[in-house]
């Protein structure tokens, strides 16, 4: 008995005096910096349009697409404006205010995150004779009201509502919207103040007739706070924290006011929605297609260490809350060195930075995704284009040749303006700022656009100001 004893205390020393290994943390995953010179691309730049302050505030900018059928752009104001602007930028005029009475939306635009996110026009709004015609669609952060929710939360503490919106204009022409009040087509209820909504976007490469035609996507954040909390994100019967993929001019969903695609990968599966195209995401802000070869990229705001840009194939789980990044998830400050990217089930990013690097000046969200295939801008071309939502630093990374994660596979792009300088956004930012007679920008909510012939347009939220990158 006594050996016994003693057996089991010389184990015990053993275990405690030998603990399993502690896992390697860090908030700093990327140790060697962004190089600044390294790739670096210079591109010129000019001021293309100005919009008009809403209560003495600079226009908050979000989106700005080219509508062929119209041959005009529009560019929306996160306070509830959609502006058009003439293909020379010389004129700008106000369609429609979506935050005007008449319409019965109140658009919530409280707090820098909240507002008028995103819309997309249907790809037949300016074909007359086919269903599309004169449709477009708005997302936008709206008061908590007593109506039928489609996606929820358990959580009671709920902070406000998004709604998904049909507009049907009745003359697409017109100068200003003519239509009746929209039609809503699914209402989130959100749980937490922050990154709720994304971006609206119809897949642009397919032609009418196929299959894939006028298909709209949808990105839907985490449902906010940090950490995603609630566990959304990887919860296939949750819309928060994914993708979504619907056709909305059908009439297949459960509420009956939008059809769900047959080949969204979990259609018909039990305990999953079918309006799921992807998932594991935080705050999926931004997306755009490889017209070469249907690549679709989107840029996915992290929690506080790891901004990133990532494939998203149909059915794929980008890992958030379990990875950020290539690395596993802990909490707001902390990440596991150990074993980065060694889930197979996940995909990970093609690139990603870190919050620490000296570069980024600790102000980082990454925005995007533009793939240049096409365009006047030589030095761009087979780039694909990314940014920083707060800093206004641009980049690119090689469309044919991916990186495989990390902070070294992607390079700057600085711009030069009339007076031959090389400069960041933030920096033409802040000068246009002093001759507005404001006080200078410390960021610039980064945002891009596209306009006819492949132009591409910087958007922000500080002086109003659209521009436009020019060739050499």
């Amino acid at each position: 008995m006594d050996k016994i004893y003693h057996l089991l205390l010389s184990f015990f020393f053993v275990v405690i005096s030998f603990p399993l290994a502690a896992q390697n943390t860090t908030n700093d995953p990327f140790p060697e910096p962004i190089k600044a010179e390294e790739g670096l691309v210079i591109v010129d730049v000019s001021e293309f349009a100005s919009l008009p302050d809403y209560d003495e505030e600079p226009a908050r900018m979000m989106i700005l697409i080219d509508e062929p059928g119209t041959s005009r752009m529009f560019v929306n104001d996160m306070y509830g404006p959609i502006y058009s602007i003439s293909y020379d930028g010389s004129e700008v005029e106000l369609y429609v205010n979506i935050n005007d009475s008449e319409w019965g939306i109140e658009v919530e635009y409280s707090g820098r995150e909240r507002g008028f996110q995103s819309m997309a026009f249907h790809p037949d709004f300016g074909r007359e004779g086919v269903p599309g015609y004169g449709r477009f669609y708005t997302f936008t952060d709206v008061p908590n009201e007593e109506t039928k929710i489609d996606f929820g939360t358990d959580d009671g503490n709920f902070t406000h509502q998004t709604v998904l919106h049909e507009w049907r204009a009745e003359d697409p022409e017109a100068v200003r919207y003519n239509g009746s009040p929209p039609r809503e087509l699914m209402r989130f209820q959100q749980p937490f103040g922050n990154h709720n909504a994304g971006q609206l976007a119809f897949y642009p490469l397919a032609e009418p007739g196929d299959d894939e035609y006028g298909y709209l996507y949808i990105g839907s954040a985490d449902g906010g706070s940090g950490g995603d909390p609630l566990n959304l994100s990887l919860d296939l019967n949750s819309a928060f924290g994914k993708m979504l993929r619907i056709d909305p001019l059908g009439s297949n969903s459960e509420n009956g006011k939008y059809g769900i695609p047959a080949d969204n990968p979990f259609v018909g599966q039990d305990g999953t929605l079918g309006e799921i195209y992807a998932y594991g995401m935080r705050n999926p802000q931004r997306f755009g297609w490889d017209p070469a070869n249907g690549n679709l990229f989107m840029a996915d705001i992290g929690q506080n260490i790891v901004e990133k840009v990532s494939l998203v194939p149909k059915g794929g789980n980008l890992g958030w809350n379990e990875w950020e990044g290539s690395y596993r998830f802990i909490s707001r400050s902390e990440v596991v060195l150990d074993d980065p990217r060694s889930d197979p089930d996940v995909v990970f990013p093609v690139v990603e930075y870190g919050r620490y690097d000296s570069l980024m000046a600790n102000r980082v969200a990454v925005t995007g995704v533009h793939i240049y295939r096409s365009g006047p801008v030589s030095q761009l071309m087979n780039k694909v284009l990314f940014g920083d939502m707060v800093n206004g630093e641009i980049f690119w990374f090689d469309a044919d040749n991916l990186p495989e994660g990390g902070n070294q596979g992607f390079h700057r792009i600085l711009l030069r303006d009339h007076s031959g300088d090389s400069k960041t956004f933030l920096e033409l930012i802040q000068e246009k700022n002093r001759k507005q007679g404001r006080e200078a920008a410390s960021r610039t909510d980064l945002r891009f656009g596209t306009g006819p012939d492949d132009q591409f347009f910087l958007l922000n939220k500080q002086d109003g100001t659209v521009r436009l990158l020019m060739p050499e």
